[in-house]
């Protein structure tokens, strides 16, 4: 099985610059970097696959960079027009892996092409960016989104039913209940493969359990934080809060936690894949600004293993969070973070998401679980302010007033 992601890569071969699979841990990575492989065999390309937690490839690579070449039988010649591609797997373990990327570009630009993997601790490298410039394409692997979900349940019938829905406004599926209870099963154990395969909900949970902790503990150790309890603590405090602005002042009272290391634990965080602070929007900054952000988690099977709170949809207390945080996933994989908003006035207006079109037009998105609760008239003040942005309200359980989160 394929994710989505991997055409977009696989479209990348021909360019120069190098392709960086990144993203959360057991997101698939390798998969794609050992799918990657297959293809370009098939093109008869010259192709060679490394991982870096070999101890013996890994010591010769951080001796020089130019080592790497030792592991292929085929080096770059001068006036070849044939290109050698490297897959590298779990590259973040080089002792500096953006500089080992930057002297195979400069040194054999055109000859040799690197597609590494690197999990969040690649990515923590905060001159990563500037010192790659124009030399690597960095590709995001999040967890399974619902289509994919569908695909890796091998419920290829119900995948196509939920499509229609999104393409036709008065298609009625006729497994429409299939798909609700394999929605709701996404809302609570969310998207990680292996959780998504795994048949047994007592597994399931027990997956997700051992997940959570071990990768935080990887990040605290790859990221040199001294003190887990209290990263811990902090990351369960975000998860009660999903959808709520992040107010630094009180976290540091509750947690005993200071600024400084509050911003340390929400960039390693933001960084390893696990949540998004989500910035406010904003054109009148007298009654708009609102300078914190809210939080939301990039996997919902993460976020409610956090809380050890797995109970159903319908019976949970923090529901309207719950599908609230679905639409950020599914806005985030739509529009992309740049573009994506909340809006929030000083005296306590908002709307959940402003998706960003241009600088004066786009669309505004609140969430509600049950559609009844929405009031077109309370969202005077922003219709007034943004005539050209469009308003929807999204909710669980739509009327004909509102639109179904299914179909969005």
């Amino acid at each position: 099985m394929k994710r989505k992601l991997y055409s977009k890569i696989a479209a990348h071969l021909n360019s120069n610059e190098h392709s960086i699979i990144t993203g959360s841990r057991q997101t698939g990575k390798t998969t794609i970097l050992e799918q990657l492989y297959e293809e370009l065999l098939q093109k008869k390309e010259t192709v060679f696959i490394l991982t870096f937690e070999d101890p013996d490839v890994l010591r010769e690579v951080n001796l020089h960079p130019e080592n790497l070449l030792k592991f292929v039988d085929e080096k770059p010649a001068k006036g070849s027009g044939r290109k050698i591609f490297i897959l590298i797997d779990e590259i973040q373990y080089a002792e500096n892996p953006s500089n080992l990327l930057k002297y195979v570009y400069d040194k054999y630009k055109g000859k040799v092409k690197v597609i590494a993997t690197g999990s969040s601790a690649f990515y923590i490298d905060r001159n990563f960016k500037d010192s790659l410039a124009g030399r690597k394409r960095i590709f995001e692997l999040y967890t399974l989104d619902f289509e994919e979900f569908l695909i890796f349940k091998n419920q290829n019938e119900i995948r196509e039913q939920w499509l229609n829905t999104l393409s036709d406004p008065h298609y009625i599926a006729p497994e429409k209940r299939s798909i609700e209870i394999l929605f709701d099963e996404y809302l609570i154990y969310g998207g990680y493969p292996a959780v998504v395969l795994e048949p047994d909900v007592e597994e399931k949970m027990l997956l997700l359990s051992e997940l959570v902790t071990t990768y935080l503990k990887r990040d605290v150790t790859e990221s040199n934080i001294r003190d887990f309890l209290r990263f811990q603590n902090l990351v369960k405090v975000l998860a009660s809060n999903t959808g709520g602005l992040v107010n630094s002042n009180e976290l540091g009272k509750t947690l005993k936690i200071s600024r400084p290391a509050q911003e340390n634990y929400f960039y390693v965080l933001q960084k390893c894949f696990h949540l998004h602070f989500l910035k406010p929007f904003f054109r009148n900054l007298s009654k708009e600004l609102v300078k914190m952000p809210k939080v939301y988690f990039n996997d919902l099977g993460f976020r409610n293993a956090l809380l050890n709170y797995y109970e159903p949809v319908e019976n949970r207390i923090d529901k309207g969070a719950l599908v609230e945080n679905y639409a950020f996933i599914r806005l985030r994989d739509l529009y992309g973070t740049d573009n994506l908003h909340f809006w929030r006035t000083a005296d306590g207006k908002e709307i959940d998401f402003v998706v960003n079109e241009s600088y004066t037009k786009g669309k505004a998105i609140e969430i509600k679980f049950n559609g009844s609760e929405f009031n077109e008239k309370a969202y005077k003040v922003f219709r007034d302010s943004y005539p050209d942005y469009t308003l929807d309200c999204i909710a669980y359980k739509n009327n004909n007033e509102v639109s179904s989160l299914l179909k969005f």
